[in-house]
């Protein structure tokens, strides 16, 4: 691609991108656009505008053809109309791109002229583009949630997800931000911006962390020296805020790798944490803790719209081997926790078998256990976040702040 115009070499970087999700079914941020520095960075941005946008392109691009033409062709009018419509790109630049990646394999050379002709009779068409609703989640996410939360919530939870997220930190105690929105619940929120390039990065004053997935530490209230383990750690973000809290921290999680990012992420903030990898399942404690903070694996549906990807790379067949390790981790936490101790359940989900379910399962398996109850007024949050035993959030609320991502968590409490 070196040789390449730089904007041609980017969109094919978001081609390649695409296909690493579309037809490797992997996740977006593990593919290789084959580029560096900027061009990298926007194909990786065009690629999750394409994967966010994806049932509008095929809608209005279904309406300019009578069949389906080559994947990879499709994909180069996907990547077109998108950039013309949402990105706001010239489109001249991006029907000239689009014909070139046509002509470039030989597969869809000869659906060049289709390309051309396509992408010329919509360019004027902005308006017809405005129009189109949000993509549809599929169809095995979109049934429980019409259930769970009613069609009018869902189709709302569907407009969330075309709104870009906001970039949140969570600070350490004492630490301000002239630029940021003070959110309610305490976190900081900025439109966007390059991370490591923000003031206090170096010095470890904050952590990038979404305002929802803050919340379950902060149901905890005072950790202050309790021994407190968080299971399934990685990357960090609840181990940082429990050791700046003042928490003896144990964090544990069964991958290494992934184990390394919470222990870079403590040499950044100098904070400090018991950094063990195991299997929560059968890994044993030297003592019972005061508290513990499950976030468990989940289909992490609540984060759709950070991760544009996910709706075409989760199926129905995921959520049971999900649910049944939700189900099995919450029976050993609780064999870790101090009579009268806390533990704190939570996943990232849309799903209510992967949260109120849960719980309730928990409550009638466990006679000894209870949940606390928990006004979401308190900790800075609407009333509609109120859910039985618990929180639930959804992307929805907070339309007028940028949104937040989708959680449920929930307080359990032994008795002493």
């Amino acid at each position: 691609m070196k040789d390449l115009p730089e904007s041609l070499a980017t969109r094919r970087g978001a081609l390649r991108l695409l296909a690493h999700v579309l037809r490797d079914g992997r996740m977006l941020g593990d593919g290789a656009s084959g580029l560096s520095g900027a061009p990298a960075a926007r194909a990786l941005r065009l690629a999750g505008l394409v994967l966010r946008h994806m049932g509008r392109a095929d809608a209005i691009l279904k309406s300019q053809m009578q069949r389906q033409p080559a994947t990879r062709t499709r994909d180069i009018l996907r990547l077109a109309v998108v950039e013309m419509f949402v990105d706001g790109a010239a489109a001249h630049g991006v029907v000239n791109d689009a014909v070139a990646m046509a002509r470039s394999t030989p597969r869809t050379v000869k659906q060049a002229g289709l390309v051309n002709a396509v992408l010329r009779g919509l360019a004027d068409e902005q308006a017809t583009w405005d129009a189109l609703p949000p993509p549809a989640l599929p169809a095995w996410l979109r049934k429980p949630l019409a259930k769970s939360w009613g069609r009018d919530r869902l189709e709302a939870i569907e407009a969330a997800h075309l709104v870009p997220a906001p970039l949140d930190l969570t600070p350490k105690p004492g630490v301000t931000m002239s630029d940021a929105e003070v959110l309610p619940t305490g976190s900081l929120r900025l439109s966007g911006g390059q991370v490591s390039a923000l003031p206090g990065y170096d010095a470890g004053d904050w952590w990038v962390q979404d305002a929802a997935a803050a919340m379950p530490v902060r149901l905890l209230g005072d950790v202050t020296g309790l021994r407190v383990l968080d299971l399934c750690a990685a990357p960090g973000g609840k181990t940082m805020q429990l050791a700046a809290s003042g928490a003896d921290v144990t964090a544990l999680d069964i991958s290494e790798a992934r184990l390394r990012r919470v222990t870079e992420n403590l040499a950044r903030t100098g904070l400090t944490a018991d950094v063990v990898a195991a299997d929560a399942l059968t890994w044993t404690a030297e003592a019972l803790f005061d508290a513990i903070l499950l976030d468990a694996p989940c289909t992490a549906t609540g984060t759709i719209r950070r991760h544009p990807d996910l709706p075409h790379l989760r199926e129905a067949r995921d959520i049971e081997a999900l649910t049944q390790l939700q189900y099995r981790l919450i029976d050993r936490a609780l064999t870790l926790l101090k009579p009268g101790g806390r533990l704190v359940f939570c996943t990232c989900s849309l799903l209510a078998v992967e949260g109120e379910h849960q719980v309730t399962a928990a409550l009638k398996r466990h006679p000894g256990l209870s949940a606390d109850a928990i006004d979401p007024t308190d900790h800075g949050l609407p009333p509609e976040a109120a859910s039985p035993h618990g929180l639930r959030l959804l992307p929805d609320l907070w339309a007028e702040r940028g949104h937040l991502d989708g959680f449920y968590m929930s307080v359990l409490r032994t008795r002493a």
